[in-house]
């Protein structure tokens, strides 16, 4: 029996810790792993020739800094991970391995707001689609993450907001997927899955701090502290479309009036363009007439971004981010967009906060979110189950 401070309790201590770094990662050389978790080289060499034996990692060789060195990652086959994003219009799948590599991925038209037993039968479906066209091993698999486009009560698991998806009211999104697909369910809201996906795959790799802002139907922002999500006591935390702009602005679902979201997001911004671009407009196709030069396009778009920067601006003061990441179709109307919210950052954010801000398009696009899905499950599953299926129950102590 292991007793704390023993040898062996140190030991698969300082396997879980390595486990969880190169979990967290994706791939990492041995003298990161000891950057990242204090362990001495000698100890990190020991544990990953461990763990490489019992099938745990794959180490492959690599270069940094110019000198030979040996990528860690987590084995192809050491789990499998799923990841199911609902959007306002949408319906996205991925199949991903826990060495970071995506497997497969599909996606559909699908109007959530509708029902939720058809959004989670269709969920089903796809997810079955792709575990058939992969070939997956179903017993591999060790988790699902869902994204839902509402903020999620931390205590009870429901969504919080029935204003935003009234289908939903009384529903644990995460219950009911778990229910359908027999694995556990990580549920978490869409901005802060593309906080993560971006974190790990996209712009946001490399910082500790960022903020992912999604303008669609909605506008939320993702925030990252210190490498983790922060989602605030009640699973609140960073609903930016409810910043006040104008006391005596339009009414916002939300009940206030003049909210950040009734200038940015899509059901207030396209009736603008409407009288002279027709009924059929999506946020999409503006930013693809704005970045054909169409006036029309070009001035909602920059308006959109003043409007979201005065937003970041509120972030820099309060956080000090070192990177905010814009995702969303408005992302992909890069500097039209992009050069307005830094020029309200830097009108109205705290000179030295503005300063150290980088402003980014996501790099995932529309994937950021399922992608985020499958990091989430990465980051909530325990190691115990990797270590003791690859391990013999007995391992040499060793620090």
């Amino acid at each position: 029996m292991e007793t704390p401070g023993s040898q062996s309790s140190l030991h698969r201590a300082n396997l879980e810790r390595v486990v969880r770094a190169v979990r967290m990662a994706g791939s990492l050389t041995q003298a990161e792993i000891a950057r990242s978790t204090g362990l001495s080289a000698a100890t990190v060499s020991n544990i990953v020739r461990e763990l490489k034996d019992g099938g745990t990692v794959e180490v492959t060789p690599t270069s940094a800094g110019g000198r030979r060195a040996r990528s860690v990652s987590l084995s192809a086959d050491a789990g499998i991970v799923l990841g199911v994003d609902f959007g306002h219009t949408h319906l996205r799948v991925a199949v991903g391995n826990l060495a970071h590599q995506v497997l497969a991925e599909e996606s559909e038209p699908l109007d959530v707001d509708a029902s939720y037993a058809d959004g989670f039968g269709r969920a089903e479906t796809l997810v079955e689609r792709l575990i058939t066209t992969t070939g997956i091993d179903r017993t591999k698999i060790v988790g699902a993450g869902l994204g839902v486009p509402g903020p999620i009560d931390v205590e009870s698991g429901t969504l919080g907001s029935t204003a935003i998806l009234p289908g939903w009211s009384g529903i644990n999104p995460s219950e009911e997927l778990a229910a359908r697909l027999g694995v556990p369910v990580y549920v978490d809201n869409d901005a802060n899955l593309g906080a993560l996906g971006e974190m790990v795959w996209g712009s946001g790799r490399g910082v500790r701090d960022l903020a992912y802002i999604k303008v669609a139907s909605g506008v939320g922002a993702g925030l990252v502290i210190d490498g983790t999500i922060y989602r605030g006591p009640g699973g609140t935390a960073g609903e930016i479309g409810h910043i006040t702009l104008d006391e005596a602005g339009p009414v916002c679902r939300c009940g206030n009036r003049g909210c950040l979201e009734t200038f940015t997001a899509a059901r207030y911004v396209l009736p603008l363009l409407q009288p002279s671009h027709g009924t059929e407009l999506t946020m999409e196709r503006v930013v693809q007439l704005a970045r054909e030069g169409d006036p029309g396009c070009r001035r909602v778009v920059a308006d959109v971004g003043r409007h979201v920067g005065s937003g970041v601006a509120n972030l820099c003061n309060l956080l000090n981010p070192s990177r905010v990441v814009l995702g969303g179709d408005l992302a992909e109307a890069g500097e039209l967009v992009l050069a307005p919210i830094r020029e309200s950052v830097s009108r109205y954010a705290i000179p030295s906060a503005a300063r150290r801000l980088s402003v980014l398009p996501g790099a995932l696009g529309g994937r950021a979110e399922v992608l985020g899905a499958l990091a989430l499950v990465l980051s909530e599953m325990g190691d115990s189950t990797l270590l003791e299926s690859a391990l013999p129950a007995s391992t040499p102590a060793f620090t």
